[in-house]
């Protein structure tokens, strides 16, 4: 059961899903979509304001960016499809649960994560930047 209405919900869904990225809605869904070969971008979506201010608009900047080349967008929603959350955050090795999250993974393996400390009093262009050079480095790792 959600914790907010789906009205609420939907213009935040539909800002990631208008720049490409794929909604996974259960946790076999979130294991098809990590377990694929190449590199992932995933969202854990949030009503939160650092989701509002900083999160989306910065993923969206980033996405900008000619150089990145993610082979799959994928995001979940923190508070809505709990299991496929919970089931994302499985992926990411100990780290504590926060919303928001961006996570790169590498042939599902994750290489950077960035929590909510990493959203709060950034602007988007800064985490745009911060996500930019994360997918370099995973680059400059193959």
């Amino acid at each position: 059961m959600s914790n907010y209405p789906e009205p609420m919900v939907a213009p935040m869904r539909e800002e990631l899903v208008r720049v490409g990225f794929k909604q996974l809605l259960t946790p076999a869904q979130v294991d098809e979509a990590l377990q694929k070969p190449g590199t992932t971008l995933l969202v854990v979506n949030s009503v939160c304001g650092c989701a509002a201010a900083g999160a989306r608009p910065g993923v969206t900047e980033a996405l900008k960016d000619p150089g990145l080349r993610f082979d799959h967008l994928v995001t979940v929603f923190a508070g809505v499809e709990k299991e496929a959350t919970a089931q994302a955050r499985e992926y990411f090795e100990g780290a504590l649960p926060t919303s928001p999250q961006a996570a790169i993974l590498r042939d599902g393996q994750l290489v950077h994560l960035m929590q909510r400390q990493d959203f709060l009093g950034h602007s988007p262009e800064e985490i745009a930047a911060t996500l930019s050079v994360a997918y370099r480095q995973t680059l400059a790792a193959r």
